[in-house]
């Protein structure tokens, strides 16, 4: 910068910068001021309440807001704020940091997102999961199919509870060579990695970044649903999993099959090129067993197993029934990563610097949440909400149960490919589409497994994302070669998720 250049040296020619999609926080921060803006055209408007705090079809009418230009200008100056910490005034219905009411911010939810951060960064810290993973795939190098199910299926479960995606990036360097160490291609260890994890998002049963905070911002428990959610998990696990096995063998069978082709030295590489086998002391199976029972604990503790097993959303709860929300669970999970660390015996200066470091690392998804809760709030304030809603009220009324699943599914793939963050488009999204489901005789819950589908089918290959991109970059495959093995699959959970939500929709 400002620098001259000698006569030895030759000018560096401009890089030219290519065009970069933006992080969710700068969406947001985008959304928030467009929203605001529409906020002066769109009318104000408003649905008569029922006990629950529902809105009542067929109510809507028009009401002034209220809201002079200064207070609509604070209301964009405080939508952070509010989104954190926002109160709701139990007479006007407004939302702001000083009201008296009930908390309207995302608060909650936010501390929860930076306790099972702190809980999964202490986790790692031990070295257990990553050697766990390790020793079972080094434990199945001989038997590839076993190999290929066994570490999607683990994948695909860390998925599924607590949205495992990023952390397949430390597993390329290991399943890379054990891949073409069994005769496959790079793109094998591809698919095991992220469509492993990607179908287990997808099918998210408790994944607190997913399901919680969806289910938060919906106003239903985090166990509403779980059923439905279990069984498309194990069919679209399952049929993931014989997809990237019936390719490897056909690779294995006749290389030129390849989509991607081989580099040179990859047909040289032998089982012996795996390494050993990593050392899993009593240590990490002591911290595996504890991971296992505090997210055992976790599904236990929120779901509503008296809806579940008789089938009848209004049953009478059992005694054994805990009904956790996100205060408890953010206890759960501060006490766990405690507990792990004084277990690995890290020590009091190393475990709490883990723990800061930990919550530090998930701020982000968190301050993607507060960002799209802000932007509620003001929508809230000048009373355009039910405008939108009675906007699509005319969509919804008419069409089947079915149908409308479908719909809603439909609905949230380009959103989801606007706002990859999962956290951040389930907060800003379901205000809207979860009062529709009231509209249509359908539960909430199946808005909330209709919108996680269609956010972890468009995660498993858009460009934007740091797994997909970053996963063929590690492996040395090209996305145009990525694409061209995954569409055929995404074609086929396409066709299935839109069954599932489908029938979910007709029969829950």
């Amino acid at each position: 910068m400002g620098g001259t250049t000698t006569a030895t040296e030759e000018p560096e020619a401009p890089q030219k910068k290519g065009f970069t999609f933006p992080s969710a926080l700068t969406i947001l921060a985008i959304v928030t001021v467009a929203v605001w803006l529409l906020a002066f055209l769109i009318p104000s408007g408003q649905y008569n309440r029922n006990a629950d705090g529902a809105p009542v079809e067929g109510t809507y009418h028009r009401v002034p807001s209220g809201q002079s230009f200064v207070d609509k200008l604070n209301d964009l100056f405080l939508s952070p704020v509010n989104g954190l910490y926002g109160v709701q005034d139990t007479k006007t219905g407004q939302v702001g940091p000083s009201m008296t009411g009930e908390l309207y911010g995302s608060a909650g939810v936010f501390l929860f997102v930076l306790a099972i951060g702190a809980f999964i960064t202490v986790v790692f810290a031990t070295g257990a999961l990553d050697r766990g993973i390790a020793r079972l795939a080094h434990k199945l190098r001989d038997r590839g199919a076993l190999l290929i199910a066994g570490v999607m299926l683990v994948f695909s479960v860390l998925g599924t509870v607590e949205g495992f995606a990023e952390e397949t990036l430390g597993f390329y360097g290991l399943l890379v060579p054990m891949m073409l160490a069994l005769g496959y291609d790079r793109m094998v260890a591809v698919g095991a990695s992220i469509l492993g994890a990607g179908v287990g998002v997808l099918c998210s049963t408790v994944n607190p970044f997913a399901t919680g905070v969806a289910s938060s911002a919906a106003d239903i428990s985090l166990g509403d649903g779980i059923v439905l959610r279990f069984f498309m998990w194990a069919v679209l696990t399952a049929v993931t999993i014989l997809y990237v096995i019936r390719y490897a063998k056909r690779v294995q069978k006749n290389p030129d099959h390849s989509i991607c082709g081989f580099l040179p030295g990859d047909r040289e590489q032998t089982a012996t090129d795996a390494g050993e086998a990593p050392e899993l002391t009593r240590l990490h199976k002591g911290v595996l067993i504890m991971v296992g029972l505090v997210f055992a604990f976790m599904i236990f503790s929120v779901v509503p197993w008296s809806s579940a097993l008789t089938g009848k959303a209004d049953a009478k709860p059992y005694g054994f029934e805990l009904d956790w929300s996100f205060a408890q669970l953010s206890a759960l999970f501060l006490c766990a990563a405690v507990l792990v660390g004084l277990v690995a015996r890290m020590g009091e200066a190393k475990l709490s610097s883990t723990i800061i470091q930990g919550a530090g690392d998930f701020i982000s998804p968190a301050l993607v949440i507060m960002l799209a809760r802000g932007v509620t709030v003001i929508m809230n304030n000048s009373k355009i909400t039910d405008t939108v809603l009675h906007s699509i009220e005319g969509v919804v009324k008419g069409t089947s149960s079915a149908l409308f699943g479908i719909i809603v599914f439909l609905v949230n793939l380009p959103l989801a490919f606007l706002i990859p963050s999962t956290s951040g488009h389930a907060t800003l999204a379901m205000p809207i589409l979860a009062p529709l489901a009231d509209f249509a005789g359908v539960s909430r819950a199946m808005v909330v497994t209709a919108w996680e589908a269609a956010s972890g089918w468009m995660n498993l290959w858009v460009p934007t994302t740091a797994v997909t991109i970053g996963g063929v970059a590690l492996a040395k495959v090209g996305y145009d070669k990525y694409l061209r093995f995954v569409w055929p699959l995404l074609a086929i959970l396409f066709v299935l998720i839109c069954g599932f939500v489908a029938f979910g929709a007709a029969f829950t």
